[in-house]
């Protein structure tokens, strides 16, 4: 097969980068789907379990911490639905704009 020959040692780790940017993308698309469901409190919560999931290197930490998941669902519970998002922007922020996501 000619195409099963082309492929070298460089195309396996480039594919390896774009499964790793799905990845990425994946928890981008998390933190939008959470911002835009923050009047389901469960929704949000499991979102937030899945984010927490998901290690940050650049900060040594998980995207989104058990501290941090915590403090938005309780502004949630108390319908302090600003001060929630803008928790999230911050961890959204922190997350996107680590060392070597930019491209």
């Amino acid at each position: 097969m000619v195409e099963a020959d082309g492929e070298g040692p460089d195309d396996g780790r480039h594919r390896r980068g774009l499964k790793f940017r799905r990845r990425d993308d994946y928890a981008v698309e998390l933190f939008r789907e959470a911002q835009a469901n923050l009047g389901d409190l469960r929704r949000v919560d499991r979102i937030l379990l899945e984010l927490g999931r998901f290690y940050n290197p650049y900060i040594n930490a998980p995207i989104v911490d058990l501290a941090t998941r915590r403090r938005v669902l309780e502004l949630l519970e108390r319908s302090e639905v600003a001060e929630a998002r803008q928790i999230l922007d911050e961890r959204l922020t922190l997350y996107s704009q680590a060392p070597g996501t930019e491209d």
